[in-house]
């Protein structure tokens, strides 16, 4: 990695200077951390444990928990870090790997969650021929399938953005490093790099939402064809999760890019990185947990067993 740069290191302003809300700041943080690291791992130790969660929908959702634990670990210990010892400095290269990982997780998410809503998609409307589409290995090749889209598509504007040259200022208006406070500060022409990452934002978005919009109209009209309001109640709530877990992301999202005046912008997308960066995090196992029966039927057996085997 070049730098070109005379900095070789950014400061990181956080969310406040308060003290004492410092400190409610970290103790929110660090409980939401543990629940997010902790739910998600429990979800993916029981899709591999269970056998009756040995199916395409539990596999996607194994791979989604492990995407919200790489990338809420991705934002919030460096920033807890920061809090406890009062070290805001980040190095140049630590920032840049920082922002590759984040974007990273956050693409491949939307790509996973598309992929989800095909999945429901198969189970609802094609459901005698569910288990032949969604084989093992379609599964596994589509799961590769988002990873490799996510980092074709956020490779471009980050090669360009290691040429960025920071000479005014090194202080980044956030958090963690976020490619539009770094924008800000380069004395770099910025324009081409800036509209690639507008580019690579809305074709992320406008892909990944048209596969679940579409998905979903023809889920919602297969439903609806349904004969008994039992059979729709059931249908609709194998999808309800993720209907919950979507309207999150593409929520936080477009609350991103509905821009407020350019005072107030900064501390929106702050407010908007902390909600996806730990509060959903932590709320989607109990999404998942609280409105499915077979992962809570599965918990329940796994509780039975880890108590009968340490009676023995």
């Amino acid at each position: 990695m070049r730098n070109h740069t005379a900095i070789t290191a950014f400061i990181l302003l956080g969310l406040t200077e308060d003290p004492q809300l410092q400190v409610l700041l970290f103790i929110f943080l660090f409980i939401t951390y543990i629940f997010s690291v902790t739910g998600n791992l429990i979800i993916i130790t029981l899709t591999l444990v269970d056998p009756k969660l040995k199916t395409p929908m539990y596999f996607f959702l194994q791979n989604f928990s492990f995407l919200e634990i790489s990338f809420t670990t991705a934002c919030i210990p460096r920033f807890l870090y920061s809090i406890s010892s009062g070290d805001r400095t980040i190095t140049y290269n630590a920032c840049f790997i920082q922002l590759f990982f984040t974007d990273f997780f956050v693409v491949t998410e939307f790509f996973l969650l598309a992929t989800m809503s095909y999945d429901r998609y198969v189970a609802i409307c094609k459901p005698l021929h569910y288990m032949m589409i969604m084989s093992n290995k379609v599964c596994k090749t589509m799961i590769t399938c988002c990873w490799m889209t996510a980092l074709m598509i956020i490779l471009p504007p980050l090669s360009l953005g290691f040429r960025l040259e920071f000479c005014d200022s090194n202080i980044i208006d956030h958090f963690v490093c976020d490619a539009s406070p770094m924008l800000k500060i380069s004395c770099s022409d910025t324009w081409l790099i800036e509209q690639m990452v507008i580019a690579c934002a809305v074709m992320t978005f406008i892909i990944t939402f048209i596969c679940v919009l579409l998905s979903y109209i023809y889920i919602i009209r297969t439903i609806l064809k349904f004969p008994s309001v039992q059979q729709r109640k059931k249908a609709f709530s194998t999808c309800s999760s993720h209907i919950i877990v979507v309207s999150i992301a593409y929520g936080s999202c477009i609350f991103i890019y509905i821009k407020p005046s350019a005072k107030e912008e900064a501390n929106v997308n702050k407010g908007v990185s902390v909600l996806i960066s730990s509060i959903s995090p932590m709320l989607n196992p109990f999404i998942y947990t609280l409105r499915n029966k077979q992962v809570k039927q599965g918990f329940s057996d796994s509780l039975k067993k880890i108590a009968f085997l340490t009676r023995k």
